[in-house]
């Protein structure tokens, strides 16, 4: 038997306006090399200053995973040699960075609250955009600078769920934080995995395999488990040391293999040593305020729903997976409905639908208010539930979204009336005499077979709550 141990590196664009250390637009969408100054080119006598602004923002993830944020951090230079890094080093964070020893909550493997150490959070440059065209490589440095946030998490991880779990949080994280957009497609949010195994109960980490710049959930789930697996043939087959060695390799997304890169160089590989051109970064006290500003978090919102507004623990968590989806649901509650029918609403029907149409919250046709108006009419008896399901799906395949007028259209106006459903009741109860005389001497199951005649009979429109009332009454 073997023990899995990960540890996550992961890679988040901060959502600056500018770079790190200079004034250039951080702005992608621009003509190749138009968002570069001599800072960016690392031309003789350029120097870099530093931004305040992805100060703040790092400072602030510092503060929402209980982190000691350090009021006095360090830059130095990692060197290394590859075209899309005009400087030959990267300005990063390695002796003292600005976040240290912070924690994020998961769910473990046996079900319970797991800890998972964030060892460091530290700001760095980004590296420019290698463009390969068959023999011709082009070079874009519009990228170059970009301010990143590594945040380095402890080896506590042991399965790729666990792992799944502690980036989709550290992805809600810090789109909740709004410091980054986190779009994994675009490159915003990158992960490095660092995977080894043991055999159980040894307490020496195996030969850790670095795998480098997985942009989705799905591809970090696949890559995991195929190297976990690769490194357990070659144990078991007497290998190990010839085919799992120290080393970088990539995720091979058509096979869905990891392939070898390169040999995972060390610290001391790197050169690292303080940046000459940059002071010590010391944060003042209105830098300090302005992190310390957090909003409602995930945890926070769970707990505030299940507790306040009595959802169910599963439905608060899926509401706030997705902050967009949080977002909509609190604009929900303003159109006054109660909090489990939007929940309900939310989760089973609309969600339901825009899955089957491949469309996110923020795509939704249906808005927040227009969705709180038609829940509030099956609270207010003009729809049944079932009536409202068509109104939804009509609003979606029309992409009319008058609620009011749809009802009228569809004819799904329910009647509540006493006059009107109690006229419908005696004509049933009068055609079914021998079945009253049943249902008085005992046989109650018949009281579900006069609600279906009403119904019949109205063609759906009774509002089914009216007609279980008044049938009693009458019946007795």
């Amino acid at each position: 038997m073997f023990e899995t141990v990960i540890g996550l590196e992961v890679h988040v664009q901060l959502n600056t306006k500018t770079k790190l250390f200079c004034s250039c637009a951080t702005s992608f969408a621009e003509r190749q090399n138009s968002n570069t100054c001599p800072t960016c080119l690392a031309l003789p006598g350029a120097l870099p200053v530093v931004n305040k602004e992805a100060v703040i923002k790092a400072m602030r993830f510092g503060y929402a995973v209980n982190a000691d944020v350090n009021e006095t951090s360090h830059f130095d230079r990692k060197s290394y040699f590859y075209p899309d890094s005009p400087m030959a080093y990267q300005i990063t964070q390695l002796y003292r960075a600005i976040v240290k020893n912070g924690e994020l909550f998961i769910n473990g493997d046996d079900g319970s609250e797991k800890r998972v150490t964030i060892i460091q959070a530290h700001l760095e440059a980004d590296a420019g955009k290698s463009m390969h065209e068959g023999s011709i490589s082009k070079v874009d440095l519009n990228r170059a600078g970009t301010p990143l946030l590594e945040i380095v998490s402890g080896p506590d991880m042991c399965s790729s769920d666990e792992a799944l779990d502690y980036l989709k949080k550290l992805h809600s994280l810090v789109r909740y934080l709004n410091i980054s957009d986190a779009n994994m497609q675009e490159g915003s949010f990158r992960c490095d995995v660092n995977v080894s195994i043991r055999p159980k109960g040894q307490k020496e980490y195996g030969t850790r395999v670095e795998i480098k710049n997985i942009n989705s959930f799905k591809f970090v789930k696949q890559a995991i488990e195929y190297e976990v697996e690769r490194q357990i043939e070659a144990y078991e087959d007497g290998v190990y040391d010839d085919e799992v060695w120290q080393e970088t390799r990539l995720f091979d997304t058509a096979k869905g293999e990891t392939k070898s890169m390169r040999g995972k160089e060390d610290s001391a590989d790197y050169r690292y040593f303080p940046d000459p051109d940059l002071r010590p970064l010391i944060v003042t006290e209105e830098m300090i305020a302005a992190a310390k500003e957090i909003p409602e978090l995930p945890e926070q919102k769970v707990k505030r729903y299940t507790e306040e507004l009595k959802l169910k623990k599963y439905d608060a968590e899926v509401i706030t997976a997705q902050k967009e989806l949080a977002d909509y649901f609190e604009e929900l509650l303003e159109s006054g409905v109660e909090a489990k029918n939007a929940a309900t609403w939310l989760i089973n029907e609309l969600l339901g639908r825009l899955n089957k149409l491949s469309l996110d919250i923020t795509e939704s046709p249906v808005t927040a208010k227009v969705l709180g108006e038609l829940v509030a009419k099956i609270e207010d008896g003009t729809v049944s539930g079932k009536g409202a399901k068509d109104v939804l799906d009509y609003m979606i395949e029309n992409e009319v979204f008058d609620v009011d007028a749809i009802i009228e259209e569809l004819g799904l106006k329910q009647v509540s009336d006493d006059g009107a459903i109690l006229a419908i009741i005696d004509e049933i109860l009068a055609n079914n005499e021998d079945k009253v005389t049943e249902y008085k001497s005992g046989k109650e199951k018949l009281f579900g077979f006069f609600v279906g005649q009403v119904m019949k009979a109205s063609r759906g429109s009774a509002n089914p709550q009216k007609v279980n009332e008044l049938l009693k009454q009458r019946l007795s």
